[in-house]
């Protein structure tokens, strides 16, 4: 994941801090130097480094800090803060126009994932109720028309294309189709060159003065590192940009370039890619990116994620059925396909404070939810509904059907009647007793 080398490094720096009981100048200034080597082994900008770590000495040796009961916990503070102020303090939204369409201008250099993130950005509206168009521009590339409308296609949002034409000519025609039929966002997928050049920023500004769009987005790998900088600065002094799509975030990357792309071009990161699946994209809010650097966890974030993924009505299903001591086979595979949908369980316990270092060296076997799903899914819906028919001979039929063996059978049933034992327990009277005695779930008939 980004960030998890520096994450532990700065871990690292931070407990030596907190194990002195006061903290001088001299402590202070050791920490930073360790932090600005961090930063630096993270792929961060010599001189945002640089100037992040005076800026956070320069606040640390204050009399304020030093004469603390707690002055470890106060430098942490402080980086905290500083390191959101170095990702844009507060999180940015996509520009909404007064009168629609909002035209937005994607670019970027070619292989950045700039198609597929337009397929991304397009299927985040239109969760939030949004009408977007997909516009193919980039008439170089070989397939890259076919390429959006495959991913167009992937997320239910329209493709408009005119084959290989002037990608001006395209732009203004779509904007007109736009007007007329009530969409309310225009992605123009522009073409994108292996390297800056000339032709490119000609075009781009070409297609800039002839639509206006409301926002200008570069997409940049963030594993390419320092020259994630570069490409911004060198796209932001030729066309203006407005904002900057991350994405391969969830690589094996050093992360230096959220951190350096902001600080240079002054302009904010918009959104995060977060794996190669069209639903993987996030908006990107500096206060929980540094939280999760600093392993204090995203548990706003991780809410997002639940609320999104879990079915409310469902959930209030499941909660009449637990109520009754009633949790068949059905309830846990559909439980279990919930909580996939919200990602890895290794990137969700990453969002809970204090647990994301941790889970470095921890290996966690995602493929055990497929295989108690393939059990679930080889038994008959009687055999859901009542667990306990569940004879030797239903045993080796269901294992036979799924490819495992009768005792990953056993298991699983036996981890079902543990549960229905726990939930037992849970609704006897005795605890809800307790449980209204420490005033939890009073007021909901427990």
């Amino acid at each position: 994941m980004a960030f998890e080398g520096l994450s532990d490094k700065l871990e690292s720096a931070f407990k030596r801090l907190r194990q002195k009981g006061s903290l001088n100048e001299g402590d202070v200034k050791e920490a930073m130097r360790e932090v600005r080597l961090a930063l630096l082994e993270a792929d961060v900008n010599y001189k945002v480094a640089k100037d992040f770590t005076n800026k956070v000495t320069e606040r640390a040796i204050g009399a304020q800090v030093m004469e603390s009961l707690t002055p470890a916990q106060m430098v942490i503070k402080i980086v905290n803060e500083e390191l959101t102020a170095l990702m844009g303090g507060t999180g940015s939204r996509l520009a909404s126009a007064s009168h629609p369409p909002t035209i937005v201008m994607m670019c970027g250099l070619q292989g950045s994932g700039k198609t597929t993130h337009c397929a991304k950005i397009a299927l985040k509206l239109k969760k939030e109720g949004h009408r977007p168009l997909l516009v193919a521009c980039d008439v170089y590339r070989p397939a890259a028309i076919k390429q959006l409308q495959v991913v167009g296609a992937q997320v239910d949002v329209p493709v408009f294309e005119m084959g290989q034409i002037d990608p001006v000519e395209i732009a203004s025609n779509a904007l007109k189709l736009a007007k007329d039929h009530g969409y309310d966002y225009v992605f123009l997928d522009t073409a994108g060159r292996l390297h800056i050049d000339e032709a490119l920023m000609q075009e781009l500004k070409n297609i800039k003065s002839a639509v206006h769009p409301h926002e200008i987005l570069l997409v940049v790998d963030a594993m390419t590192g320092q020259d994630a900088v570069t490409v911004a600065t060198s796209f932001d002094e030729a066309l203006g940009i407005d904002g900057l799509v991350l994405t391969k975030m969830d690589g094996d990357t050093r992360g230096g370039a959220a951190l350096s792309a902001r600080a240079v071009t002054g302009k904010p990161i918009k959104f995060v890619g977060m794996g190669e699946k069209l639903d993987e994209l996030d908006y990107f809010y500096p206060d929980r990116m540094a939280s999760r650097i600093l392993g204090m966890g995203d548990v706003l974030s991780l809410i997002e994620k639940a609320e999104t993924a879990l079915d409310e009505k469902k959930a209030a299903e499941l909660e009449k059925k637990l109520r009754k001591n009633k949790f068949d086979l059905n309830d846990l595979l559909d439980q279990l396909q919930q909580v996939r949908k919200m990602g890895s369980m290794k990137d969700i316990l990453s969002m809970l404070p204090g647990v994301g270092n941790k889970l470095k060296d921890v290996d966690i076997d995602e493929r055990q939810f497929d295989r108690v799903q393939a059990i679930i899914r080889s038994m008959t819906p009687e055999e859901r509904a009542k667990p306990e028919i569940i004879n030797p001979s239903r045993k080796r039929r269901i294992a036979a059907g799924c490819g495992m063996q009768v005792e990953d059978v056993n298991k699983l049933l036996a981890q079902h009647k543990q549960m229905l034992k726990m939930f037992k327990q849970f609704n006897s009277k005795g605890a809800r007793r307790r449980m209204s005695r420490m005033g939890g779930f009073g007021g909901f008939g427990m």
